[in-house]
This record gives C-alpha cells, sequence and structure tokens, in this order.
C-alpha cells in the first residue's frame, strides 16, 4: 500500500504546531524546503498546507509565506459550538460576530467590573504593548485582553463565548503576525495599542457607552485592515 504522502506532511507539520516546536505566529519552512526535506511534490506540499489551513492551525499570506496559528486547547479538533474558520470571507464573518459580542461585553464590563478584574484588562494590555518584536507572544496577549474584558462584563456566557472561539480568534492575515522594523509594521501595531488603550480607559472610567464605541471602532478597524490586506 502507497503512503499518502500529503497526509504524512500534514501530519508532521500539525504535531510540530501542536507541541509548539513551531510557535504560533512562526513561519513555516518554505515550500522548496519542505519538498527537499520530504521529497515530495510542491503539490504535495501545497495539499498538506490546506489540511492544515482547513484546521485552523495555518495561515498562509501571499508573498510572504505561511505561519502557525495557535492551536485549539486538544489539537485541531473541533469545539462544540464552533465552526472552522479558514477562507476570508469566514475571517470577516468572524469579526462581524465579534464586534456584536464583544461590544456588549465592554459595555457591560465598564459597568460591572471588579479592582482584579480591571487589573487583568490592564495587564494584558501592558503584555501586549511589550511585544511588538515578539509576534507569538503579541497575539497571545492579544486574545487574553478580549478575554479579560469578557470575564469583567460579569456575564460568564460572554467568558464563556471568547473561550470557545479560542485564541483563533486572533489569527487575521497581517503584517503583525511578523515580526518587522519597518516603519509600517509599527504604525500598524501602535494603532491597535492605541485602539485597546482607549477600550480598557472606558472601562476604568465607568463608562458603557464609550466602552462599547472603543470596542466596535477596534473591530471594524480590525475588519477593514484585514480586508485591507486580502486586496494586497
Amino acid at each position: 500500500m502507497s503512503r499518502n504522502l500529503t497526509a504524512d506532511l500534514a501530519a508532521d507539520l500539525r504535531n510540530r504546531i501542536v507541541d509548539g516546536v513551531i510557535q504560533p505566529g512562526e513561519k513555516l519552512p518554505s515550500e522548496n524546503t519542505l519538498i527537499s526535506e520530504f521529497r515530495v511534490s510542491r503539490t504535495v506540499v501545497r495539499s498538506a498546507l490546506t489540511r492544515l489551513q482547513a484546521e485552523g492551525l495555518v495561515e498562509t499570506e501571499r508573498g510572504r509565506g505561511s505561519f502557525a496559528l495557535t492551536p485549539p486547547a486538544e489539537g485541531p479538533t473541533q469545539a462544540p459550538g464552533t465552526r472552522p474558520v479558514s477562507s476570508m470571507e469566514e475571517r470577516l464573518q468572524m469579526l462581524d460576530f465579534r464586534i456584536g459580542v464583544e461590544a456588549e461585553a465592554a459595555s457591560l464590563a465598564a459597568r460591572n467590573h471588579s479592582e482584579r478584574q480591571l487589573k487583568a484588562v490592564h495587564g494584558a494590555l501592558e503584555q501586549f504593548t511589550a511585544n511588538v518584536s515578539h509576534p507569538a507572544h503579541a497575539m497571545k496577549a492579544d486574545f487574553e485582553f478580549h478575554r479579560a474584558v469578557a470575564a469583567a462584563s460579569g456575564n460568564p456566557f460572554y467568558t464563556d463565548c471568547i473561550a470557545a472561539l479560542g485564541q483563533t480568534m486572533i489569527t487575521m492575515p497581517r503584517p503583525r503576525l511578523v515580526a518587522g522594523d519597518d516603519r509600517e509594521t509599527r504604525e500598524r501595531f501602535d494603532q491597535v495599542v492605541h485602539e485597546h488603550s482607549s477600550i480598557y480607559a472606558a472601562i476604568a472610567d465607568g463608562d458603557p457607552v464609550a466602552a462599547a464605541a472603543a470596542m466596535r471602532l477596534h473591530l471594524s478597524n480590525s475588519r477593514r485592515r484585514l480586508a485591507g490586506s486580502a486586496r494586497n
């Protein structure tokens, strides 16, 4: 019986990602490297990457390469109540969904947060800000910020929703996924920091209208940035 070369390659890369050998945000070996290492065709490599994209483990950016995403807690198995997000349309739909959910969560957080919860939001903001040069860490802190806001709402259903979406909800094809010192990349990162800071400030001030507006603006801008990256 002949080996399924696509399945073998996908399994190897999947294990590397799930085991943390390839970290979230880290670039996968190039197509040419994989072709040489596994002695397979370019078609096999692309088929394996497509399979991993469908599992939410890999994101491919045109002209940049393929990057590891944060795997679900129990590997690529789909969690109950969630659905795979791999196409650009699905990623934009995910952001549309998040705008509705997280704007209300931020509003409630402004009303209901405890001091401990507010410190958790601020801590995640600080971690995100400090990791401009470490995309994998920045992605994790980005997710922790949104999860902390949901927790501060005081409504466990918001917390459960964000937890079910998992860190892969942050997996957007954007230049900040790749560490870089160029001015444009830094400006994009600084803009996201500013948006997160505005959300935190409104929650800390106890202003539910401003908190909802700040979250809606942030996620709407994220949607715009994502759509723009697809056109580049």
